[in-house]
């Protein structure tokens, strides 16, 4: 990283290794300060092509969840770099037939950078700074699956969220070996068979309405995008179709799907 005079690093012989933003307002507005800071150095390793996660144009921006002077926020591309916790929204479409419960599965456009090809959950979306979870979710269901809003702010359900921590590769679309904590929004919207997500941007290659066995064996598959496995995993069991009786290792995956970071991570 080409760190600016923003940041103090610690020697090379000192444990642990430390990496201290500094608050060149002297209190005056540390939040502007700390945004200020992460803004040059990004900018100075996307100009550099230091990162191939900085590679892509330097758009949104993601909140520092756990920030003593919030808002603090950074480029999305850059968050897996710094070891933040991000923010997720996912929400799962499904309806009720005489068949019995389906999904609305969508695959990934074979020309994205990230994932491509991968299955998806219907809608979903990273969470921006200046945007809660459910306003993320109103807009990625018109972009992505042309729900109108009223359509989704009529049935949406929210359903919690899950925490996870995994190590970046194939398909990310950066760098390999990165610690990434995330926090994912979970929404549940039952439609009915009036409603169909229809492709509206370029992201979507199809729609598929997948009984349970169907995704199931999707899952078995690995054709879903990894973090959207754990998002219908966990649709899965708080519809009780992976049950304590039908899963020996229920009790470790729930507990799994909830794990307590290593990084602050409260919004």
């Amino acid at each position: 990283m080409p760190w600016t005079s923003d940041f103090e690093i610690s020697k090379p012989d000192e444990r642990p290794r430390t990496v201290k933003l500094l608050d060149s307002s002297n209190g005056r507005d540390t939040s502007a300060a700390c945004n200020s800071a992460f803004a040059k150095v990004i900018q100075a390793a996307h100009d550099g092509r230091v990162f191939q996660s900085l590679s892509r144009p330097l758009r949104e921006d993601f909140r520092v969840l756990g920030a003593k002077y919030p808002p603090v926020q950074l480029k999305r591309s850059a968050a897996g770099l710094f070891g933040i916790a991000c923010r997720g929204a996912h929400m799962t479409v499904y309806t009720r037939t005489a068949e019995g419960l389906k999904i609305w599965v969508p695959r990934r456009s074979a020309h994205l950078k990230t994932w491509p090809s991968k299955l998806d959950t219907t809608v979903a979306g990273g969470v921006m700074a200046e945007e809660s979870a459910l306003e993320c979710i109103i807009h990625e269901a018109d972009e992505e699956a042309s729900l109108p809003e009223d359509v989704v702010r009529r049935g949406i359900k929210p359903c919690g969220a899950i925490t996870y921590l995994c190590e970046s590769g194939a398909g990310s679309g950066g760098e390999f070996g990165l610690m990434v904590p995330d926090v994912l929004y979970v929404f549940d919207l039952e439609v009915g068979d009036d409603v169909v997500p229809k492709l509206q941007d370029d992201e979507v290659e199809a729609f598929y309405l997948w009984d349970a066995q169907q995704v199931k064996e999707a899952l078995h598959r690995e054709e879903f995008k990894t973090n959207c496995a754990s998002v219908m995993i966990d649709f899965f069991i708080r519809h009780g179709i992976i049950t304590d009786d039908n899963e020996p290792d229920y009790l470790e995956i729930v507990t799994r799907l909830h794990r307590v970071l290593p990084v602050p991570w409260t919004a």
